[in-house]
C-alpha cells in the first residue's frame, strides 16, 4: 500500500499531468498553500484529498503532508517532476518484495530553457522520493530541505524527468523564493555577512558549476542556469544584510 503525497500552490498546469501519473498510488493527498487558481478543484475533481493549510517553509509543510498519510511507504514527488510509468512500475516492485532500504533516491534529468541539462551540476542529481515514513522526516531548513532517515538509502534505477523551468521570470522567481528562505535561515543562526558572502561565494558557485562541473558543455543555457544560480547566492546575502539593518 502506497500513499502519494504533495505540497502545491498555483499547479493548475501540472495537477492534472501528476495526479494521472500516480494511478498506482492507494491514496494520493495534497496539501495546498490557498491556490489562487484551480489547482484544487482540479485535483479534488481527479480524486485527490486536498488540505489547505498556510505556507511557512518547506519543510513545514512536508512534514504535515507527510502526518497525513495512511500507509507506511510513500512517494513524494515535486509536481514538476514526470513520474513515466518504468518508474511506477519500479516502485510498486520496490514496495512489493520486501524492499531492503528504508528510502530511495530517484535519479533527475534537467530540463531548463527547453534542453536537457547534462552537466552544470546537475549530472550527479537525485532525491530521495520513496520512502518509509516511520523512519524518515524532513529536517528543519527552511528550505532545500532533506530528508532524514534512520535506516539506509538505495537508489532507484529507473529515472525522472525535472521540468524545473516554466519560463525565465518563473525559474528567476523561484530562485527568489529559495534566497529569501535561506536568508531568514541564516538569520535565525546569526550568520552576519560579509564580503567572503557577497563576493567570493557567488564567484565560487558558478566557476563550481559552469568550469569544474562542466556547465560550459550545456552551451548557451549552461551559462544562464549556471549565472542565474550564483545570482541567487548574491541576492541571499543581500535579503540577509537587509534583514539586519531591518530594512526588507
Amino acid at each position: 500500500m502506497i500513499s502519494a503525497v504533495a505540497i502545491t500552490y498555483n499547479e493548475s498546469q501540472n495537477i492534472e499531468r501528476y495526479i494521472k501519473s500516480l494511478s498506482f498510488a492507494d491514496e494520493i493527498i495534497i496539501v495546498d498553500s490557498h491556490s489562487t487558481d484551480n489547482t484544487v478543484s482540479l485535483a479534488e475533481s481527479l480524486g485527490a484529498k486536498v488540505i489547505q493549510r498556510t505556507f511557512e517553509n518547506f519543510s513545514d509543510q512536508k512534514n504535515f503532508a507527510l502526518s497525513l498519510a495512511k500507509h507506511d511507504w510513500v512517494t513524494f514527488f515535486d509536481l514538476d517532476e514526470l513520474i513515466n510509468s518504468s518508474l511506477a512500475d519500479e516502485i510498486i516492485s520496490t514496495v512489493k518484495n520486501e524492499p531492503k532500504f528504508q528510502a530511495y533516491e530517484v535519479k533527475r534529468n534537467f530540463h531548463f530553457m527547453g534542453k536537457r541539462i547534462k552537466h552544470s551540476g546537475f549530472q550527479t542529481d537525485k532525491v530521495a522520493r520513496l520512502f518509509n515514513k516511520n523512519y524518515c522526516h524532513y529536517n528543519s531548513n527552511l528550505v532545500h530541505e532533506t530528508l532524514i532517515c534512520e535506516g539506509s538509502t538505495g537508489v532507484l534505477n529507473q529515472p525522472l524527468e525535472h521540468y524545473g523551468y516554466q519560463g525565465f521570470d518563473h525559474y528567476n522567481n523561484k530562485l527568489t523564493q529559495y534566497s529569501d528562505l535561506q536568508a531568514k535561515d541564516l538569520y535565525q543562526k546569526n550568520v552576519r555577512p560579509n564580503l567572503y558572502h557577497f563576493l567570493f561565494k557567488p564567484w565560487y558557485k558558478f566557476v563550481q558549476n559552469y568550469v569544474f562541473r562542466l556547465g560550459f558543455l550545456d552551451g548557451k543555457e549552461g551559462f544562464i542556469l549556471c549565472y542565474v544560480n550564483a545570482f541567487a547566492v548574491f541576492k541571499r546575502y543581500i535579503k540577509l544584510w537587509l534583514m539586519y539593518r531591518h530594512l526588507n
